[in-house]
């Protein structure tokens, strides 16, 4: 089995639909593909009419969080959608996206860049608007040569000169929430230094102490050395050793199943979820 625990449609910041991404995940020969928005479940009923044969939906969101000062992200599965407390925290974060966007094209403009808002929500069309579409923006205007050379300390990184915060859960209260919801969590790329501040190890070991399940081992913002070393700390930790591509589309260069999930650790997410179950494809598409 092929499985690829992190994909993002254009419900958040990628550039396929829903329906697109998952039939693009049963032509690159996945068996199982994670829908993992931004802090939504907006695209998750177009991907499940949209399911192909042979090809199995997990539902999920990543979680926007910040300990300490430092963002990260916690993808979230399997959980009920429906679950009133998880909803109003997700809503909070998204009602916050698009003041915080606007932010940061008018600091974007104080510094001498011709951005214009209306592009930026042109590019985000439906979705989550969020720090990507602004980087999209600014390739188009040839400030940065890809999305990437956004996210650094001269423009979107945290900290940036055109940062902007926005309203983030604690990840101890997500793990909560997530739990109470029947869902199972996994940090996100947790070492993806190029992103900017990561948490240290003993903050993952106080997550895993209050439930969290696993760690994205496997990630194009991991190196080998960085990959051993996480691999190493969940065994220790007793975490789920996870890997995807975290896709995107044509925003970001990683490959639908660039990376993928040992069956035996997606097995174990399943058996751990109780908030809803995997989506098996009904032929919403013709598998080819």
């Amino acid at each position: 089995m092929r499985i690829d625990l992190h994909t993002h449609s254009t419900a958040s910041d990628g550039t396929d639909t829903p329906a697109e991404l998952v039939r693009k995940a049963a032509d690159a020969g996945l068996d199982v593909v994670a829908l993992t928005d931004h802090d939504t479940v907006g695209g998750h009923a177009e991907a499940i009419a949209a399911l192909p044969d042979g090809l199995t939906l997990v539902t999920g969101a990543e979680l926007s969080c910040r300990l300490d000062g430092v963002s990260l992200h916690l993808l979230a599965y399997l959980f009920d959608p429906e679950e009133s407390e998880l909803a109003r925290e997700r809503e909070l974060v998204r009602d916050d996206r698009v003041p915080r966007a606007r932010a940061m094209v008018a600091k974007l403009r104080e510094l001498g860049v011709p951005i214009e808002w209306s592009r930026v929500a042109a590019i985000a069309g439906d979705g989550s608007v969020g720090r990507p579409h602004v980087a999209s923006a600014l390739v188009e205007l040839g400030v940065v040569p890809d999305v990437s050379a956004a996210f650094t300390p001269e423009w979107l990184a945290d900290g940036g000169r055109a940062y902007v915060a926005k309203h983030e859960l604690d990840p101890f209260t997500a793990v909560r929430l997530v739990k109470a919801a029947g869902g199972v969590t996994v940090f996100a790329h947790p070492a993806a230094i190029k992103r900017g501040r990561t948490v240290p190890e003993t903050a993952i070991a106080e997550l895993a102490a209050s439930g969290l399940d696993g760690i994205e081992v496997d990630h194009m913002d991991h190196d080998e050395p960085t990959r051993a070393r996480l691999r190493g700390l969940a065994g220790e930790l007793g975490l789920l050793a996870t890997g995807s591509s975290d896709y995107h589309g044509s925003r970001k260069t990683c490959r639908l199943g660039q990376f993928t999930t040992d069956p035996e650790v997606y097995g174990e997410i399943t058996r751990r979820a109780t908030g809803a179950f995997p989506v098996p494809g009904t032929g919403g598409a013709p598998r080819r």
